[in-house]
Formats: structure tokens, C-alpha cells, sequence
């Protein structure tokens, strides 16, 4: 399975967010810290604010903040609202097309395999990966968290 860059980058936003608890971020600035589009980060902002994981707020002053303790942000439920499309294989989606449904065990052993990994996800919460020292000494994203680049 493989995560979106609207989960990466959540998680990356929430890791940023949990290191500057003491004031509101912006996204210009997380955008800068991760090299990240603000127009991407935006859409990821909203939907994050939507589903209530961050306040936000606006004006001049504005900007976001965690809106739960890192400890009770769990990953799996993060990730779950964050990808638009969990669907592993064809038969598991509304579209079915497959000449084979029905008459597959596929779709069982598949739909149970993404259980065991949304199960542990949720077993694991914000604050089990957040980087070992505070970046609000430095200004900057943590260094453990890495911007990728595309070819």
C-alpha cells in the first residue's frame, strides 16, 4: 500500500504544528520549512480543519494550531481521512468490473490485510513520531523530516 502526499504531508504538517505549540503557524511558513506548494498545503489545511485535527484562524494574525494533544491524534483515523481512496484492488470498489467477483477470495484476504494496517496505525499515536529534539529552538522543520523532491 502506498500513501498519498496529502497523508505524508499531513503528518508532516501536524509534526510541525506539535513543535511550535506556543503560537499559531502559517502556511507560508510550513510551506517554506518543507518545501512544500502552498496551494497543496492549503487544500491539506482545509481538509484537516474540516475534520477537526486543526484550528484555525483569520486575519493578519492568523494562522493554525494542533487542535488535540499529539497523544490522542492517532494515525490510522488521520490517514483514513486523509486519502480519498482506500480501495486495494478493483473488486473492493463501488466500480467492480471484475469478471471474477464473487467467485474470489481475493477480496477478503485483501480487505483484512488493510484492517492489520489501518489496526496499526491507530495503535500509534502523533506523538510516537515526533522528533526527538524541539524544533521551536531552531525556527525550522525537524530535521528527521525530510521534503521530497519529484524527478
Amino acid at each position: 500500500m502506498r500513501l498519498t502526499n496529502m497523508s505524508d504531508y499531513a503528518v508532516r504538517l501536524l509534526i510541525y504544528l506539535s513543535g511550535h505549540r506556543d503560537r499559531l503557524c502559517t502556511i507560508a511558513e510550513i510551506a517554506r520549512a518543507y518545501d512544500i506548494s502552498e496551494p497543496h498545503l492549503m487544500k491539506i489545511t482545509h481538509r484537516l480543519a474540516q475534520r477537526g485535527w486543526i484550528r484555525t484562524v483569520r486575519g493578519k494574525n492568523g494562522g493554525m494550531a494542533l487542535a488535540h494533544e499529539p497523544d490522542d491524534i492517532r494515525l490510522g483515523d488521520l490517514i483514513r481521512d486523509m486519502e480519498n481512496d482506500l480501495t486495494l484492488v478493483e473488486c473492493m470498489g463501488t466500480d467492480n468490473h471484475c469478471i471474477l467477483s464473487g467467485r474470489c477470495g481475493l477480496t477478503a484476504i485483501v480487505t483484512k490485510a488493510l484492517q492489520a494496517f489501518m489496526d496499526t496505525l491507530n495503535a500509534h499515536t502523533l506523538a510516537d513520531v515526533l522528533p526527538l529534539s524541539s524544533p521551536s529552538s531552531q525556527g525550522k522543520a525537524p530535521a528527521v523530516v525530510h521534503a521530497r523532491r519529484r524527478a
